[in-house]
């Protein structure tokens, strides 16, 4: 069927309206878009969730936390300084890792797995082995002597120590190891990491060995070539996730470090084979750094290394708290009375099921179960517990349990929103005693007005 000129007409001017019509609202798509990302998915709850949208959901709120506490936590400085904390102690640290594996009697196959797992580094490596030869010729029976001996251990144990406040920070601990646990702690990681060595390079000849002497192994190459390929993968994978586990000074949950130590591992893997590749412009830099061409490109390495290695631990920490930060900017701008409210639950939460002598409950139990905010409910309980009202109680899982402090007896409802109100300082230079005498007046009547018929109202009797 043949349009008219002026049929054509209309259709394309409806054309170019709804057109232009989408082209103007791409600024309000951005806005929802942009507060979709920033609000709305934070009031998600993933119990609304199917099991599909619930990890599309997660994934995407562990992906803006990790950027969002990338900029919060400054991550390019931290990384900085871990690497100039790491050029200084280079050094110490391969001197203290070469003395306990000579003390152990393989040094030797340490020194080679070393070349193994830094393929780009070798330069490097040799001349800092050479500078550690000249340094244990001053040992004598094995020991280091003397004050060499101190600044030696010092120097890595400074590293060790700013690497884990630095995770520390990351997950927000406030309090580090004490120095007896930083001790045994970093001695034993010194302890294991030779042994950790040997037994991989032992896997690796025997893996070797035992294609050598099948039958068909010329057929089986192929398979071993991938275990080869594979094998750096591996171990840089559980290298992380140990890092991940175990330096910060918390408990990290294993699902969380894992999957933040395959990210770490393929990212550090990408920066080595760039490195490696990369070194062909060397050349370039020898007529500008003459014999120091491979210290920036060294630094470079470092320097990324350490910034994959703390995104990793971000991605850990967000991946592990990320019901903290649900409903957040309702939690900060949350209003009085409904604040009173949900303390009023909690508590009364706790007294009935401290009266049903059934177990207390957890934070996390009364979050989930009564879909109140993580971070909302752990606030609601620090300051409960400040109150002398309820207590915590430690367990083994380090999630602590609440129950009253108190005969559930005495906990009216004016006793618990008294002990609230007075909580606090009251010692200031307002005069309320002649000036503004009415206004406090008012106020303490108001308050005795509030519970006037609920004087004495039993918290365990709300239905």
């Amino acid at each position: 069927m043949l349009l008219t000129s002026t049929e054509s007409g209309l259709q394309i001017d409806c054309f170019f309206n709804e057109s232009m019509l989408k082209i103007n609202d791409i600024p309000g798509i951005i806005r929802k878009f942009w507060k979709f990302l920033t609000e709305d998915v934070w009031r998600i709850v993933p119990s609304e969730l199917s099991n599909t949208k619930r990890k599309g959901y997660t994934v995407i709120k562990v992906i803006l936390l990790a950027v969002r506490r990338y900029q919060e936590d400054n991550l390019p400085r931290n990384a900085s300084a871990l690497t100039y904390s790491t050029f200084l102690s280079l050094i110490p640290l391969l001197a203290v890792l070469l003395a306990i594996a000579k003390g152990f009697g393989f040094r030797n196959i340490v020194e080679s797995q070393l070349f193994e797992y830094f393929p780009g580094q070798k330069e490097i490596l040799f001349r800092m082995l050479t500078f550690v030869n000249s340094y244990m010729q001053q040992t004598k029976d094995g020991l280091f002597l003397g004050l060499g001996l101190l600044l030696l251990f010092y120097t890595v144990f400074n590293l060790i120590s700013g690497i884990e406040n630095t995770f520390n920070m990351i997950w927000q601990v406030s309090k580090g190891r004490s120095i007896v646990r930083r001790f045994t702690d970093y001695f034993s990681t010194f302890l294991f990491l030779p042994i950790f060595l040997v037994c991989s390079s032992g896997i690796s000849i025997f893996f070797a060995t035992t294609f050598n002497t099948l039958k068909y192994h010329q057929l089986l190459m192929p398979v071993y070539e991938i275990i080869i390929t594979v094998a750096p993968w591996i171990i840089s994978i559980f290298a992380f996730t140990g890092l991940y586990l175990f330096m910060p000074n918390t408990k990290v949950r294993f699902k969380h470090a894992f999957y933040a130590g395959i990210l770490a591992a393929i990212g550090f893997q990408i920066v080595q084979y760039l490195y490696i590749n990369g070194q062909m412009w060397v050349s370039k830099y020898n007529a500008i750094y003459g014999s120091f061409a491979l210290i920036p490109l060294l630094l470079l390495w470092v320097q990324l290394s350490w910034m994959i290695c703390l995104i990793g631990a971000e991605i850990a920490y967000a991946g592990q708290n990320i019901q903290n930060f649900e409903f957040e900017n309702d939690s900060k701008n949350i209003s009085r009375r409904y604040l009173d409210f949900l303390v009023l639950t909690i508590t009364t939460l706790i007294v009935k099921r401290f009266e049903k002598e059934a177990k207390p409950y957890t934070a996390m139990e009364i979050s989930s179960e009564y879909k109140i905010p993580i971070r909302l409910t752990k606030r609601i309980l620090y300051h409960l517990v400040e109150l002398e009202i309820i207590h915590e109680i430690k367990n083994e899982d380090d999630y602590p349990y609440y129950q009253p402090a108190i005969d559930i007896n005495k906990i009216t409802l004016e006793y618990l929103f008294t002990k609230i109100d007075r909580h606090g300082s009251e010692n200031f230079k307002v005069d309320n005693k002649h000036v503004f005498h009415p206004e406090w007046e008012a106020i303490l009547q108001t308050r005795k007005d509030m519970f006037l018929q609920n004087k004495d109202l039993l918290i365990k009797n709300l239905i």
